[in-house]
């Protein structure tokens, strides 16, 4: 799937400088990137929303009481 994205200048040229310097191109280094970082930002995101839950009272924390006690069954 194509993508067209603006980066800053600077990002820009780190970019170039790291596929002149290893001949690789930066469609690579983009790739390898997002398929790198891409769980990060899930996470966070995820983080994000449970934590919003909990303060929106959609959501609670289960004590390790409970935890342990629903466990046993």
């Amino acid at each position: 799937m194509p993508i067209s994205l603006r980066l800053d200048p600077d990002i820009e040229e780190r970019l170039a400088h790291l596929s002149r310097a290893t001949g690789r191109s930066k469609t690579f280094y983009l790739r390898k990137l997002i398929a790198e970082h891409l769980d990060e930002l899930e996470d966070a995101y995820l983080a994000e929303h449970a934590l919003e839950e909990l303060h929106q009272g959609r959501d609670r924390v289960m004590t390790s009481e409970e935890f342990w006690r629903d466990l046993e069954g």
